[in-house]
C-alpha cells in the first residue's frame, strides 16, 4: 500500500462528530456493504490502495429476480497499467464502449421485469455514462452514489487520495477517521478480524462493529449485490430495513 500524501489544502471536512465509514469503490455494492455506508454519516472512497481482482472493485454477483439462488458475476474488464502494484484509482477498463454495452445488457436482462426498473434504469443511468471515462474506480463509486441515492442517504463521501495518512492498514483508517472529525468509524465483519482499535483509541475514536443477521434479506447480503434486493422489494422497503439495521446497531435515531 501507498500513503496518501500529505496535502497542503484539505478538501471541505463534514461537521466534527460524525459517524465514519471508509471502503474501497465497489461495483454495485453488496447489501451489507451498502447498508454499512447507508449508516454512516459520511464514506470515504478508499482509491489510493492496491487494486484487488479477487475483491469487488470491479464485479458484482447478481441474482436473478425470482431466483436468487441463480447467479452471474458482471465484471467490468480491467487493465492494471503497473501491474499488480497498481492503485484503485490507477484502473483501467478494457474496452470501455463494450463494457458499457455488456454491463447495460446484463442489468436489463436481471432486473428489467422488476416494477420498479424504471426506476432503477434512471438512478443507473450515470452510472453507464461513467463507463467513458475509461476509470474502473469512477464506474463503481458511481454505481455505489447511484444506490445510496435511491435509498435517500443524506451523507457526504470524501476521498482518502485527498487527505493526509500514514500507512499501515489500520493506522491508515485512524488517520483518515481522525483528519475527517469522526467520532466513530463504523466497520464491517471483515474489517474487525484486523483492524487495531488502539489506534483508533489513541485518537478518541469508537470502532463500532456493523454485523448484519444472517435471515431474510441478509442471508445473501454478503454475497449478492444490492441491486437485487432493491428490484425485488423496491427502494423504500429497503431504505426502511437499513434504518432498522442502523438503529439497532445505535447508529441512527429512530424517525418520529
Amino acid at each position: 500500500m501507498t500513503a496518501s500524501p500529505a496535502v497542503s489544502s484539505l478538501p471541505d471536512l463534514p461537521e466534527s462528530g460524525g459517524l465514519c465509514a471508509i471502503h474501497q469503490p465497489n461495483l454495485f455494492p453488496r447489501l451489507t456493504t451498502l447498508a454499512k455506508l447507508f449508516a454512516a454519516d459520511y464514506w470515504i472512497v478508499l482509491d489510493d490502495v492496491q487494486f484487488t481482482r479477487r475483491d469487488y472493485q470491479h464485479r458484482a454477483r447478481l441474482g436473478a429476480l425470482d431466483e436468487p439462488d441463480r447467479r452471474q458475476w458482471l465484471t467490468v474488464p480491467t487493465h492494471l497499467p503497473r501491474g499488480r502494484p497498481t492503485l484503485i484509482r490507477e484502473a483501467l477498463i478494457d474496452d470501455p464502449d463494450r463494457a458499457r454495452r455488456k454491463t447495460a445488457a446484463m442489468l436489463r436482462q436481471y432486473y428489467g421485469a422488476s416494477p420498479y426498473w424504471p426506476v432503477l434504469a434512471q438512478a443507473l443511468a450515470p452510472v453507464l455514462d461513467a463507463f467513458g471515462a475509461g476509470r474502473t474506480a469512477m464506474v463503481a463509486e458511481i454505481s455505489t452514489r447511484a444506490l445510496l441515492g435511491l435509498l435517500g442517504w443524506q451523507g457526504r463521501i470524501l476521498t482518502s487520495s485527498d487527505l493526509p495518512a500514514r500507512p499501515g492498514r489500520s493506522q491508515r483508517l485512524a488517520d483518515l477517521s481522525a483528519v475527517t472529525g469522526a467520532r466513530a468509524y463504523v466497520c464491517g465483519t471483515g474489517g474487525m478480524t484486523y483492524l487495531d482499535p488502539a489506534l483508533f483509541a489513541a485518537e478518541g475514536i469508537a470502532v463500532l462493529p456493523f454485523q448484519p443477521p444472517m435471515t431474510h434479506i441478509w442471508s445473501s447480503g454478503r454475497s449478492l449485490s444490492s441491486l437485487w434486493a432493491l428490484a425485488a422489494l423496491g427502494p423504500q422497503e429497503v431504505a426502511a430495513r437499513m434504518q432498522r439495521l442502523a438503529f439497532d446497531h445505535g447508529l441512527m435515531v429512530a424517525a418520529a
